[in-house]
């Protein structure tokens, strides 16, 4: 396989995130999430941020997720899972920038040419802003 092991296919919570952390080619630091989905491979890598406002969505806990959506802590839009897009709250028509991995005997590996991987959990830095969403958790 080409790329970096980031983590077991098993280590991706059924509902949540699994975080860690990428360098883009400018050395800045990315958080990454990744998510289960129903479509194949069955992982999906997400910048861990709201499109919508400069907003973490999984704060170092697991990002918060209802049928299968991603949820924003900040003003509660909901990103689909599988293809990042959301129809709904402030970020409404907007999609999460995608990060390419494979998903290969069990384990999920970076393949994205425009990150390296550094290394599991976030870059820091608290907990970031507080709620103002109407869903409740």
């Amino acid at each position: 396989m080409d790329g970096t092991r980031i983590a077991g296919v098993d280590d991706v919570p059924e509902v949540g995130s699994y975080l860690f952390t990428a360098e883009d080619a400018f050395t800045n630091e990315w958080e990454v999430i990744l998510v289960r989905c129903e479509e194949d491979p069955g992982v999906e890598a997400w910048v861990n941020n709201c499109t919508h406002e400069d907003q973490r969505l999984d704060r170092g806990s697991g990002a918060a997720m209802r049928d299968g959506q991603i949820i924003c802590p900040r003003h509660g839009s909901m990103f689909d899972a599988c293809s990042g897009a959301c129809d709904n709250g402030e970020a409404a028509g907007t999609t999460l920038p995608d990060v390419d991995i494979a998903v290969e005997g069990g384990s999920v590996y970076l393949v994205d040419d425009n990150y390296t991987y550094l290394h599991e959990g976030g870059i820091g830095g608290g907990d970031g802003p507080s709620s103002s969403s109407h869903i409740g958790f």
